[in-house]
């Protein structure tokens, strides 16, 4: 087995402690920090990177480079590591300090960018240099690039209809590939099962992988329509959330799964009874021990 193998395949918990379900709903979460770099992102770099080598796209003498906010860049130096590829990454300078090392310890390369522009800057300078140079790139670009909804839709959405048969499924989108590739499966399994869009409810959050669709470029992938309910999330929620997984749960999950139980939760408290919301946990917490959601704990 190598580390390829190792992605997917991850398990659903059911969240009986953080959530009442007095009212006969249940609450279940996707932990795909199980996957071996500890993210969601690990399921779509592991199916560019194959599909670049399987067109030809892809060959030794050449970088794979893209943009990142850091989940994504992370998988992509773990595979570039495990296959024998070089890695250069776009973030902006304010991604956590975890995140980074985890790129270096790779051996990736990191070019940092303005913060202020976020992860559209970021994508900006990449899109500009892969242009530039394409000899000397392989450009993934992970927000155009529908091998990242398509393995959701031929993983991720299988297997979580097989693992809890959700009649309703809530998440938050960056790429929005996790999004559109499981929407768009578990509508196929069952046209009757309800899909909510979770968002941040401002352009200006700290909801790390989150994108405020209305303020950002958006990726091409995205299609806002297969969403039949919208919610927004406030940064302080998330963290809230998170912070209540750790000490009701045990689990220990970043920014972006706190705001995703907490859309699933608030919308499975208007739900009827037999009622079974899905979500997704993006990541593990250890990679933002940095930021505010956990610092200020000691």
């Amino acid at each position: 087995m190598n580390i390829l193998e190792l992605v997917g395949s991850t398990p659903v918990i059911e969240l009986k402690n953080i959530f009442n379900a007095a009212n006969g709903v249940s609450l279940f979460a996707k932990a795909e920090y199980c996957n071996p770099s500890g993210s969601v992102k690990d399921r779509a770099a592991k199916a560019m990177i194959l599909h670049g080598i399987e067109s030809g796209q892809l060959t030794k003498d050449k970088i794979i480079l893209d943009s990142t906010s850091g989940n994504t860049g992370i998988a992509y130096a773990m595979f570039g590591a495990a296959l024998g590829y070089r890695v250069q990454l776009f973030m902006p300078a304010n991604a956590s300090e975890e995140r980074k090392k985890l790129i270096l310890a790779y051996g990736a390369t990191i070019i940092e960018t303005d913060p202020m522009e976020g992860s559209d800057g970021a994508y900006r300078m990449v899109m500009e240099l892969a242009k530039k140079e394409p000899d000397l790139y392989f450009f993934p670009n992970q927000y155009d690039n529908f091998e990242n909804s398509r393995t959701h839709y031929e993983t991720t959405g299988v297997e979580l209809y097989t693992q809890c048969k959700p009649t309703h499924f809530a998440a938050g989108t960056g790429t929005s590939g996790t999004f559109m590739g499981v929407s768009k499966r578990l509508k196929e399994f069952d046209p009757s099962i309800q899909i909510a869009l979770m968002q941040p409810d401002s352009p200006f959050h700290g909801l790390e992988g989150m994108k405020h669709m209305e303020s950002t470029i958006t990726p091409k992938i995205f299609d806002g329509s297969i969403a039949d309910i919208h919610f927004t999330v406030k940064t302080e929620d998330a963290y809230a959330t998170a912070r209540r997984l750790a000490l009701e749960e045990g689990l220990f999950i970043g920014i972006s799964s706190g705001a995703n139980v907490y859309a699933a939760m608030e919308w499975a408290k208007t739900l009827p009874a037999g009622s079974r919301v899905a979500t997704i946990l993006c990541d593990n917490g250890y990679r933002y021990l940095s930021q505010p959601l956990w610092r200020d704990l000691v």
